[in-house]
Protein backbone atom coordinates (compact mmCIF):
# COMPACT_ATOMS: atom_id res chain seq x y z
CA UNK A 1 0.00 0.00 0.00
CA UNK A 2 1.20 3.14 -0.89
CA UNK A 3 1.96 5.78 1.49
CA UNK A 4 -0.28 9.38 1.64
CA UNK A 5 1.55 12.38 1.15
CA UNK A 6 2.19 14.97 3.79
CA UNK A 7 -0.78 17.63 3.61
CA UNK A 8 0.44 20.85 2.87
CA UNK A 9 -2.77 22.74 3.21
CA UNK A 10 -2.28 25.54 5.66
CA UNK A 11 -4.60 25.69 8.73
CA UNK A 12 -8.70 26.64 8.81
CA UNK A 13 -8.18 30.53 8.77
CA UNK A 14 -4.44 30.89 8.67
CA UNK A 15 -3.52 33.32 6.31
CA UNK A 16 0.10 34.13 5.24
CA UNK A 17 -0.20 37.90 4.38
CA UNK A 18 -1.59 38.71 7.55
CA UNK A 19 0.76 37.71 9.62
CA UNK A 20 2.85 40.21 11.74
CA UNK A 21 1.59 43.01 9.86
CA UNK A 22 3.63 46.52 9.38
CA UNK A 23 1.64 48.00 12.26
CA UNK A 24 2.70 45.71 14.42
CA UNK A 25 6.21 45.89 13.36
CA UNK A 26 6.68 49.71 13.44
CA UNK A 27 5.32 50.03 16.74
CA UNK A 28 7.95 47.91 17.98
CA UNK A 29 10.71 50.01 16.49
CA UNK A 30 9.13 53.08 17.58
CA UNK A 31 9.31 52.11 21.22
CA UNK A 32 13.34 51.17 20.51
CA UNK A 33 15.24 53.42 22.68
CA UNK A 34 18.00 53.69 20.07
CA UNK A 35 14.63 54.81 17.36
CA UNK A 36 14.49 57.69 20.38
CA UNK A 37 18.11 58.69 20.58
CA UNK A 38 18.41 58.83 17.19
CA UNK A 39 15.71 61.48 16.34
CA UNK A 40 16.98 63.41 19.20
CA UNK A 41 20.73 63.69 17.40
CA UNK A 42 18.93 64.86 14.63
CA UNK A 43 17.01 67.07 16.18
CA UNK A 44 19.63 68.63 17.57
CA UNK A 45 22.13 69.37 14.67
CA UNK A 46 20.30 72.51 13.73
CA UNK A 47 20.37 73.44 17.16
CA UNK A 48 24.45 72.67 17.99
CA UNK A 49 24.72 74.51 14.32
CA UNK A 50 22.77 77.58 15.60
CA UNK A 51 25.03 78.23 18.38
CA UNK A 52 28.43 77.84 16.58
CA UNK A 53 27.14 80.30 14.45
CA UNK A 54 25.64 82.68 17.18
CA UNK A 55 29.37 82.12 18.53
CA UNK A 56 31.79 82.31 16.12
CA UNK A 57 29.96 84.98 13.98
CA UNK A 58 28.20 84.23 10.68
CA UNK A 59 30.55 82.30 8.08
CA UNK A 60 32.21 84.08 5.28
CA UNK A 61 33.93 83.20 2.03
CA UNK A 62 37.44 83.14 3.49
CA UNK A 63 40.30 84.16 2.14
CA UNK A 64 40.14 83.33 -1.60
CA UNK A 65 36.81 84.68 -1.57
CA UNK A 66 35.19 81.45 -2.92
CA UNK A 67 31.09 81.22 -1.80
CA UNK A 68 30.29 77.95 -1.09
CA UNK A 69 26.95 76.53 0.75
CA UNK A 70 28.67 76.79 4.20
CA UNK A 71 28.79 80.85 3.35
CA UNK A 72 25.31 81.24 3.09
CA UNK A 73 24.31 79.21 5.41
CA UNK A 74 22.53 82.25 7.66
CA UNK A 75 21.36 83.98 4.78
CA UNK A 76 17.53 82.08 5.40
CA UNK A 77 16.08 79.20 6.51
CA UNK A 78 16.22 77.47 3.15
CA UNK A 79 19.81 77.78 2.92
CA UNK A 80 20.08 76.31 6.68
CA UNK A 81 18.38 73.65 5.83
CA UNK A 82 20.54 72.67 2.78
CA UNK A 83 23.74 73.04 4.80
CA UNK A 84 22.58 70.63 7.87
CA UNK A 85 21.63 68.38 4.78
CA UNK A 86 25.53 69.10 3.36
CA UNK A 87 27.08 68.42 6.54
CA UNK A 88 25.35 65.30 7.88
CA UNK A 89 24.69 63.72 4.16
CA UNK A 90 28.25 62.09 4.07
CA UNK A 91 28.56 60.22 7.37
CA UNK A 92 25.50 61.61 9.95
CA UNK A 93 22.46 60.62 7.99
CA UNK A 94 24.58 57.02 7.12
CA UNK A 95 24.09 56.30 10.74
CA UNK A 96 20.14 56.03 10.96
CA UNK A 97 20.31 54.51 7.78
CA UNK A 98 22.56 51.26 8.80
CA UNK A 99 21.10 51.32 12.64
CA UNK A 100 17.42 50.70 10.76
CA UNK A 101 18.72 48.14 8.71
CA UNK A 102 21.48 46.23 10.46
CA UNK A 103 19.26 45.80 13.50
CA UNK A 104 16.63 43.72 11.85
CA UNK A 105 16.75 40.52 11.94
CA UNK A 106 20.00 40.49 14.33
CA UNK A 107 18.53 42.26 16.86
CA UNK A 108 16.11 39.28 16.67
CA UNK A 109 18.14 36.66 16.89
CA UNK A 110 20.58 38.39 19.46
CA UNK A 111 17.18 38.68 21.49
CA UNK A 112 16.42 34.45 20.63
CA UNK A 113 12.98 35.61 19.84
CA UNK A 114 13.64 35.13 15.81
CA UNK A 115 12.77 31.25 16.08
CA UNK A 116 9.80 32.07 18.49
CA UNK A 117 8.28 34.92 15.57
CA UNK A 118 9.00 31.99 12.50
CA UNK A 119 7.34 29.19 15.26
CA UNK A 120 4.19 32.12 15.15
CA UNK A 121 4.22 30.92 12.37
CA UNK A 122 5.01 33.96 10.17
CA UNK A 123 6.67 32.93 6.61
CA UNK A 124 10.44 34.07 6.08
CA UNK A 125 9.84 36.06 3.63
CA UNK A 126 7.12 38.03 5.08
CA UNK A 127 8.94 38.25 8.05
CA UNK A 128 11.79 40.10 6.00
CA UNK A 129 9.55 42.13 4.10
CA UNK A 130 7.94 43.91 7.29
CA UNK A 131 11.34 44.48 8.52
CA UNK A 132 12.85 45.63 5.15
CA UNK A 133 9.43 47.92 4.64
CA UNK A 134 9.48 49.35 8.37
CA UNK A 135 13.20 50.08 8.20
CA UNK A 136 12.88 51.79 5.24
CA UNK A 137 10.62 53.96 6.40
CA UNK A 138 12.48 54.83 9.78
CA UNK A 139 15.07 55.77 7.35
CA UNK A 140 13.36 57.91 5.20
CA UNK A 141 11.67 59.67 8.27
CA UNK A 142 15.05 60.34 9.91
CA UNK A 143 16.27 62.04 6.47
CA UNK A 144 13.27 64.23 6.20
CA UNK A 145 13.33 65.16 9.90
CA UNK A 146 16.34 66.84 9.68
CA UNK A 147 15.83 69.73 6.96
CA UNK A 148 12.21 69.69 9.02
CA UNK A 149 13.62 70.95 11.99
CA UNK A 150 16.16 72.92 10.23
CA UNK A 151 13.60 74.88 8.35
CA UNK A 152 11.92 75.85 11.55
CA UNK A 153 14.84 76.60 13.82
CA UNK A 154 16.44 78.50 10.45
CA UNK A 155 13.31 80.51 9.99
CA UNK A 156 13.17 81.81 13.73
CA UNK A 157 16.98 82.41 13.69
CA UNK A 158 17.34 83.77 10.20
CA UNK A 159 14.01 84.66 9.18
CA UNK A 160 11.92 82.73 5.88
CA UNK A 161 13.26 84.09 2.51
CA UNK A 162 15.01 82.71 -1.11
CA UNK A 163 17.41 80.23 -1.18
CA UNK A 164 20.60 81.92 -2.10
CA UNK A 165 22.68 80.41 -4.38
CA UNK A 166 26.62 79.66 -4.10
CA UNK A 167 27.22 80.30 -7.74
CA UNK A 168 25.19 84.07 -7.60
CA UNK A 169 21.71 84.59 -8.10
CA UNK A 170 18.65 83.27 -5.40
CA UNK A 171 15.50 80.84 -6.01
CA UNK A 172 12.00 82.33 -5.03
CA UNK A 173 10.44 81.40 -1.83
CA UNK A 174 8.00 79.15 -4.03
CA UNK A 175 10.83 77.23 -5.72
CA UNK A 176 13.23 76.40 -2.62
CA UNK A 177 10.81 74.09 -1.08
CA UNK A 178 10.23 71.66 -4.33
CA UNK A 179 14.34 71.91 -5.20
CA UNK A 180 14.74 71.05 -1.06
CA UNK A 181 12.09 68.21 -1.40
CA UNK A 182 13.99 66.70 -4.60
CA UNK A 183 17.14 66.43 -2.70
CA UNK A 184 16.15 64.83 0.65
CA UNK A 185 14.29 62.22 -1.82
CA UNK A 186 17.75 62.20 -3.78
CA UNK A 187 18.89 61.42 -0.26
CA UNK A 188 17.50 58.66 0.30
CA UNK A 189 17.84 57.08 -2.70
CA UNK A 190 21.46 57.38 -2.17
CA UNK A 191 20.98 55.90 1.31
CA UNK A 192 20.10 52.65 -0.12
CA UNK A 193 23.10 51.10 -0.57
CA UNK A 194 24.16 51.69 2.98
CA UNK A 195 20.71 50.17 3.71
CA UNK A 196 20.71 46.80 1.59
CA UNK A 197 24.75 46.28 3.36
CA UNK A 198 23.65 46.47 6.65
CA UNK A 199 19.83 44.24 5.69
CA UNK A 200 22.13 41.83 3.87
CA UNK A 201 24.56 41.72 6.76
CA UNK A 202 21.86 41.79 9.49
CA UNK A 203 20.76 38.46 7.90
CA UNK A 204 23.91 37.17 8.28
CA UNK A 205 25.07 37.64 11.47
CA UNK A 206 23.66 37.37 14.97
CA UNK A 207 25.40 40.62 16.19
CA UNK A 208 23.58 43.68 15.69
CA UNK A 209 26.62 45.78 15.61
CA UNK A 210 28.76 43.92 13.73
CA UNK A 211 25.71 44.50 10.81
CA UNK A 212 25.87 47.90 11.74
CA UNK A 213 29.15 48.71 12.35
CA UNK A 214 30.08 46.63 8.92
CA UNK A 215 27.65 48.97 6.73
CA UNK A 216 29.29 51.86 7.89
CA UNK A 217 32.16 50.92 7.37
CA UNK A 218 32.74 49.64 4.10
CA UNK A 219 30.50 53.16 3.20
CA UNK A 220 33.79 54.84 4.78
CA UNK A 221 36.27 52.67 2.44
CA UNK A 222 33.95 53.71 -0.20
CA UNK A 223 34.14 57.27 0.34
CA UNK A 224 38.31 56.80 0.70
CA UNK A 225 37.95 54.90 -2.59
CA UNK A 226 36.01 57.69 -4.07
CA UNK A 227 38.79 59.98 -3.31
CA UNK A 228 41.27 58.11 -4.96
CA UNK A 229 42.01 59.95 -8.15
CA UNK A 230 43.98 57.92 -9.59
CA UNK A 231 41.03 55.83 -10.46
CA UNK A 232 39.55 58.04 -12.94
CA UNK A 233 36.13 56.59 -14.17
CA UNK A 234 36.04 54.08 -12.36
CA UNK A 235 35.02 56.28 -8.93
CA UNK A 236 31.96 56.28 -10.99
CA UNK A 237 30.73 52.84 -10.35
CA UNK A 238 30.81 53.98 -6.57
CA UNK A 239 27.64 55.01 -4.66
CA UNK A 240 30.07 57.44 -3.06
CA UNK A 241 31.15 59.16 -6.28
CA UNK A 242 27.47 60.81 -6.58
CA UNK A 243 26.06 61.09 -3.11
CA UNK A 244 26.60 65.39 -3.29
CA UNK A 245 25.02 65.29 -7.19
CA UNK A 246 22.02 66.81 -5.04
CA UNK A 247 24.02 70.58 -5.39
CA UNK A 248 22.97 70.36 -8.92
CA UNK A 249 19.39 70.93 -7.85
CA UNK A 250 20.30 74.21 -6.03
CA UNK A 251 21.25 76.19 -9.27
CA UNK A 252 19.34 78.21 -10.78
CA UNK A 253 18.93 75.80 -13.62
CA UNK A 254 18.30 72.27 -12.85
CA UNK A 255 20.86 69.73 -13.52
CA UNK A 256 19.52 66.04 -13.75
CA UNK A 257 22.48 64.32 -15.36
CA UNK A 258 24.64 63.73 -11.48
CA UNK A 259 21.21 62.82 -9.94
CA UNK A 260 19.59 60.38 -12.57
CA UNK A 261 23.33 58.63 -13.08
CA UNK A 262 23.50 58.80 -8.93
CA UNK A 263 20.59 57.49 -8.51
CA UNK A 264 20.62 54.33 -11.18
CA UNK A 265 24.03 53.37 -9.81
CA UNK A 266 22.36 53.64 -6.34
CA UNK A 267 18.98 51.15 -6.98
CA UNK A 268 20.95 48.82 -8.74
CA UNK A 269 23.98 48.26 -5.42
CA UNK A 270 20.50 48.09 -3.38
CA UNK A 271 18.66 45.80 -5.74
CA UNK A 272 21.07 43.21 -5.75
CA UNK A 273 21.95 43.45 -1.96
CA UNK A 274 18.48 42.76 -1.11
CA UNK A 275 18.17 40.02 -2.76
CA UNK A 276 21.40 38.69 -1.35
CA UNK A 277 19.62 39.13 2.16
CA UNK A 278 16.94 37.16 0.61
CA UNK A 279 18.40 34.46 -0.50
CA UNK A 280 20.52 34.31 2.68
CA UNK A 281 17.24 34.62 5.08
CA UNK A 282 15.95 31.76 2.72
CA UNK A 283 18.53 29.62 4.09
CA UNK A 284 19.61 30.22 7.09
CA UNK A 285 19.41 27.73 10.18
CA UNK A 286 17.54 29.38 12.66
CA UNK A 287 18.83 28.69 15.76
CA UNK A 288 18.49 31.57 17.78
Amino acid sequence: MSGLAPSTAAAPGYRPRSTLPLRVEAVRQLKRRRTMVMAAVLAALPLILVAAFAIGGSPDGGENDRITLMDTATASSANFAATCLFVSAGFLLVIPVALFHGDTVASEAGWSSLRYLLAAPVPRARLLWSKLAVALGFSAAAIVLLPVIALAVGTVAYGWGPLKLPTGGSLDAADTLPRLGLVVLFICLSQLVTAGLAFWLSTKTDAPLGAVGGAVGLTIVGNVLDAVTALGDWREILPAHWQFAWIDALQPQLEWGGMVKGTAVSVSYALVLFALAFRAFARKDIVS
